[in-house]
Formats: structure tokens, sequence, C-alpha cells
């Protein structure tokens, strides 16, 4: 088993000491894992024998200095490109950002993507099992952003990263970009924040509450101690889903791509159903094939308690004390992380300019709009540089 030394609290620089533990037989070659023997959270509970699994993309060069950071989205994970294959159900959700002569081009650049603590991709989450042998389920700690960026930080240890040359992602992802200029702003040499703010808001808490209502009242929730019950809510994972879906597309897409269309000849005023109520059908379906609702759960948490000042000062404070590079991308029709929140990162840091990404297609252009996120990751790439020999 991989043995890492763990960070008792956020600011520990502890150097880890560990081997990667073994991955399954035809598994992803980019997939690998590291066993940390006890992990405490922000808020000091304990979760030993914590699992962080990643991909990586790339070589590391010998002076570790050319690493990249990819953070995923709430129900993402660590595959950012790349096919389904054997424990991979999905494919990349951001294609051709990394690769030869891409974004994040590997010839020059190592690249690595975390999966969350908490998440359900291989790290340790609700649904893995406690040392007692059953599942986490509702003993599982509450997580927040700043753990899954003090799991990153190990994972950058263990490889012998001191300094990323650039860490970057969107929504969720965008939080951990951010959390990362406020916990570790001298390992973060730029940070690239898509779709995202610096802390939660009440309208974001509010949508995100109603999800996890829609799970707590599947009968099948069991308090979260489903996993050995032989049945799990499905019922309430997919009703969050649609919830959350439709704060991911903007309202001028539903209406131009669905309008009142109706899903069959069977007209809505006799009973019918609306296309576009067929669509967020299909969107909850999609999710709990793939995605535990424990997991679901503990990240929208995670989320609802994002804040970058937390402890910390005002939002001028935290970014005034990061020396490094910051670009901030909001999505113009996004209504789930409205491009004003973005502003605010921008006005606080007052060293670059708002960037934008045109989209019809709501909070989910930065998953969609993929010519505009290459053109704007190639531009802060060639604005880095690698930054060094680490400290040591």
């Amino acid at each position: 088993m991989t043995i890492v030394e763990s960070r008792i609290t956020p600011s520990q620089r502890a150097r880890s000491q560990a081997r990667e533990l073994p991955t399954p037989e035809g598994a992803n070659p980019t997939a690998h894992a590291i066993g940390v023997p006890a992990f405490v959270t922000e808020t000091g509970e304990h979760i030993p024998d914590l699992v962080i699994t990643y991909q990586t993309w790339g070589t590391l060069s010998a002076a570790a200095d050319n690493a990249i950071l990819i953070e995923h989205a709430l129900t993402g994970d660590a595959h950012v490109v790349g096919p389904t294959g054997p424990g991979q159900p999905t494919p990349g959700w951001w294609p051709g950002i990394i690769g030869p002569g891409a974004p994040l081009d590997t010839d020059t650049s190592f690249v690595v993507a975390v999966n969350a603590v908490g998440g359900c991709r291989g790290t340790t989450g609700p649904h893995t099992l406690a040392p007692d042998g059953r599942a986490w389920g509702s003993r599982f700690p509450r997580t927040t952003i700043r753990d899954q960026v003090d799991a990153e930080a190990i994972v950058a240890d263990y490889l012998g990263i001191d300094r990323w040359q650039l860490v970057l992602g969107g929504s969720m992802g965008g939080m951990r970009a951010i959390e990362w200029v406020g916990s570790y702003p001298e390992r973060t040499g730029a940070a690239l924040v898509i779709a995202s703010t610096p802390w939660a808001t009440a309208d974001q808490i509010a949508w995100g509450h109603t999800q996890l209502v829609a799970i707590e009242n599947d009968p099948a929730w069991c308090g979260g101690d489903y996993y050995d019950s032989g049945d799990t809510p499905v019922a309430g994972l997919g009703l969050a889903r649609r919830i959350a879906h439709n704060t991911y597309r903007s309202a001028a897409e539903l209406d131009d791509r669905f309008g009142l269309s109706p899903q069959t000849t069977h007209r809505p005023v006799d009973g019918g159903q609306f296309a576009v109520q067929s669509y967020l059908d299909h969107q909850g379906a999609k999710l709990v094939r793939r995605f535990d609702a424990g997991s679901y759960v503990n990240l929208t948490r995670a989320m609802a308690t994002h804040d970058v000042t937390r402890d910390r000062g005002d939002l001028a404070d935290v970014l005034g004390r990061y020396d490094g590079l910051l670009r901030v991308v909001a999505v113009d029709s996004d209504r789930l992380f409205p491009p004003a929140l973005s502003e605010t990162m921008v006005a606080a840091y007052g060293r670059e300019p708002l960037l934008s990404i045109h989209s019809d297609h709501g909070h989910d252009g930065f998953l969609i709009e993929h010519d505009q996120i290459a053109a704007i990751t190639a531009d802060v790439m060639a604005d880095t540089r690698p930054l060094g020999s680490p400290v040591r």
C-alpha cells in the first residue's frame, strides 16, 4: 500500500513518502492512485486510509516546472480526455484540450487531474468501505472545497511538484482553482477560473438545497446508508439532476430548442409530454447510471460552503497575497454563476480584464464551447512559463 504522510493542517508542507497503489488490470494507462493513512479535514474530522485517484498525461520535466492541474466539475472526473473503457463509463469531458499540439501540449507539459475527495470515481467517498468493512455512507465526513485542494496538494507532493505552472477548471473546478490561489498561493503559478465564483451565493445554495431534499426524500436514501440495502435512491438523484440541469442551460436555449413542442404526437393538452420534459427526464436517467447519490450530496454540500475568503479577510486581501497570474472567464448566458461573480474576482485582483465566452447554452457553455475554451487556454499558456527549479 502507498504510504503518504498527510498534512495535519492545510498549511503543513511535509513531504510525502509515497508508493503508488496498483491500478486494476486493464485500467486506463493514464490512471493512478495513492493512499493516505490519515487525512484530516478542514473541520478536524479524520478519514483513515484515504485513496486519491488521478490521471496524468505527458512527462514531468526534470525541474518539475511544467505541471498543469485540471479541475473537474460536480459530476465530472479526472478523465478529461479519452474514450470510455474499463472502469470509465464516460468519454473525456474537455475533448481536444490535452494532447500533442493541443492547448495543453503533452509534448511540453505534464497534465494532472485528480478525482475529488467525496466523489465516486475512485477517490474515497461515501460509497467506499470504511475501516470496519462497511460503506462509509452517512458516516463519511462532510468535506469542503479546501479539503479537495489539500488532497490535490498531497498528490503534488507525491509527484514532486512544488508549484503548478497552471491550475484551471470550470464550475466546481473553478472553485478549486481559486481555492488553490487562497490556500497555496506560492504553489500556484497561474490560475484560470472559468464559470465560477469566489464564494457560494444564496441563490446557488438554494438550488443545491432543493436537489439535496429531492435525494433525501427518496425512501431508498435511508439517511445515506443505502449501500447494503440492495436499493439505491435513483428517483431522488434523477430528480436532483433535473433540477440542476435547468440551472446549467439558459432559458433562451431551452425556448429555442424545444419551445412548446410535444415529445410525441400525443399533445400535452391531452396528457402528452412536452419535449423539454422528456429532455430533462433523459438527463436524470443518464446521471443515475454513472453517479452515486451519496457523492452527489457530499459534493453539493462542499460547493455550498465554498468561500475562498473564509478566515482570510476580504477578497482583495486574499488576491493581494497572490503574485501569480489570475485569469477569470465568465459565460455570458450563465444563470447559475452569472458574470457578476467573475467580475468580483477581476475587480479584487485588479491586474487582468474579465474574459468572456459567448454561448447560448448557459453555464454548460464552459463544456460546450470547445474552440473558445481552447483559445483562452492557449493564450494563458503562452503567458506563463515553466517556473524554474522547485523549492526544496
